[in-house]
């Protein structure tokens, strides 16, 4: 059974008045879990690309850059983006739902933010609605404001990222110092750790985006400093 079908089959439990709460309940242990994680992506991607009043086909198809679909589950997916987006609960309940289910691993959580910024840049614009929606998902998951601005400064080019809010650093920090938060981002970043969190590998697509920024950042610090 794919991936697909076993969301399919969740979010359709859903549809069915068995309730967002019942859902996230059974998906708790493993190996669910990872239908979990793509459920919330979708689910809050869903509902995130009408914050700025439209759907758009760069906005759907940016799901199959962060899940891979094969042909014959194509229909699926379909099935599952459009449940999502008229369920009628409101992402608040969902994002606490999520928070709950994954309180105690926050680097999932900022996985699953990271999924939405990439979401949300998809058709080139950030609109004011979706910057409100994401700061709202990342105080619910608990995510700190300077991740959360970190993150932004990653997707949303209105400027050339500022390399320093990237590392989760100060820029008055001694470059040996900033090389070990830069290493420490690293090895929590890796594509094997994501996949030893039990996430989906077509997340790990994301890690690998977000170590080029990382490293990217630590080259522009480091150059700065010679």
């Amino acid at each position: 059974m794919s991936i697909w079908t076993r969301i399919s089959d969740a979010l359709a439990a859903l549809s069915a008045g068995e309730g967002l709460a019942a859902i996230f309940d059974k998906l708790r242990a493993p190996p669910e879990r990872t239908v979990a994680f793509a459920i919330a992506v979708i689910a809050l991607g869903a509902k995130m690309a009408k914050a700025d009043g439209q759907v758009t086909r760069d906005e759907v198809t940016a799901f199959r850059e962060v899940f891979h679909i094969a042909a014959q589950d194509e229909a699926g997916a379909a099935r599952v983006f459009n449940l999502a987006r008229q369920d009628v609960a409101g992402f608040e309940d969902y994002a606490t739902r999520i928070h709950a289910m994954f309180a105690n691993e926050p680097e999932t959580l900022t996985d699953l933010l990271e999924g939405l910024f990439h979401i949300a840049m998809a058709d080139g614009f950030y609109h004011p609605n979706e910057d409100a929606f994401l700061e709202e998902v990342a105080h619910i998951f608990s995510i700190p404001d300077p991740d959360f601005r970190a993150l932004r400064a990653r997707f949303v080019p209105d400027a050339a990222p500022d390399p320093y809010t990237v590392l989760g650093v100060r820029a008055d920090m001694e470059l040996a110092d900033i090389r070990v938060a830069w290493r420490k981002l690293v090895r929590e970043n890796h594509p094997d750790a994501m996949l030893a969190r039990g996430l989906p590998e077509e997340a790990v697509r994301l890690a690998e985006k977000r170590l080029i920024d990382i490293n990217r950042a630590w080259e522009d610090v480091r150059s700065s400093h010679s």
